[in-house]
């Protein structure tokens, strides 16, 4: 059989670790690793996989006790390959498997000053709708730049909220980000939503879904005004994205997996499997005597 060439074994190795599910990176990086056997190839060959990840699932990062935690994205992502966070105006280089800043430094963004205090209006309003939405479980940040195709100053606004809880054989992430050209007629906001779930205690399933919105909203030249519709139609359409998914579970509880397998024996009692090996002990000495 023709041996695997390292390029390919990067390949594969580079993919297994893009489909990692949320809050299991370590897992299957180790699990990688000992299938490549070769630590170097994997930390040189896979390190783009490793940053688009992080970037990718919107990675939450500490900077500090007198810093709010921010978000590794490629929206904040600088030339040299550091990120900055525009809500504590420092840059910090990121280790991307040990998923740690370091290097924290004070940063500046030549962006445009006419979006500035649009940005900051809507960071204060993502802020209070994190904290009565998502609780301690969300961070978000918004980012300012310019739209290449009109030149119009552009904010982007990203969510990210997770919970991991191995030992109860689960891990989850809620991602969203929301994007708006600013000028002083009405303004499109569009914006994406992914849900991925890994439930995995005697089996092995995920929920992978996401959803594209696109809506209208009234700009002016009042930042606190434009921040505010805008976390108005985010409310309304992360609320209705998320009851539709609870809609659709319900749905499939009753109807799809009801039709897939029953949801009790015939005897309408659950076998206890752990004591199968009981059962046959029992059944054993029942047997009459030859």
């Amino acid at each position: 059989m023709e041996e695997i060439s390292d390029k390919e074994k990067i390949r594969i190795c580079s993919d297994y670790i893009l489909h990692a599910p949320p809050g299991e990176f370590t897992e299957v990086f180790n699990d990688v690793r000992m299938l490549l056997g070769n630590d170097a190839m994997l930390r040189e060959g896979c390190a783009a996989a490793f940053s688009t990840y992080n970037k990718d699932q919107f990675q939450p990062v500490e900077l500090g006790s007198d810093r709010p935690k921010s978000l590794v994205t490629r929206y904040n992502e600088l030339p040299d390959g550091r990120f900055f966070c525009p809500k504590s105006s420092v840059s910090f280089a990121y280790d991307h498997l040990r998923r740690e800043a370091s290097e924290i430094q004070a940063y500046k963004e030549a962006n445009d000053t006419k979006a500035e205090p649009f940005r900051v209006a809507l960071q204060q309003a993502a802020n209070a709708y994190l904290e009565n939405h998502y609780g301690n479980s969300g961070v978000c940040t918004v980012f300012a730049g310019v739209d290449k195709s009109s030149s119009l100053p552009q904010l982007t606004l990203c969510i990210e909220s997770h919970g991991f809880q191995p030992k109860n054989y689960w891990n989850g992430r809620w991602r969203s980000q929301w994007s708006v050209l600013l000028s002083s007629k009405e303004a499109e906001l569009k914006g994406v939503i992914k849900v991925q779930v890994h439930y995995y205690e005697d089996g092995n399933v995920q929920l992978v879904s996401s959803k594209e919105i696109s809506s209208q909203i009234q700009s002016s030249n009042d930042a606190s005004h434009v921040a505010k519709e805008i976390i108005r139609v985010i409310e309304e359409q992360e609320t209705a994205y998320q009851s539709a998914v609870h809609e659709n579970y319900q749905t499939m509880s009753d109807t799809t997996f009801k039709a897939l397998r029953r949801p009790l024996p015939i005897t309408k009692t659950k076998f206890d499997w752990s004591k199968v090996q009981a059962y046959q002990v029992r059944d054993e000495m029942s047997k009459p005597q030859q």
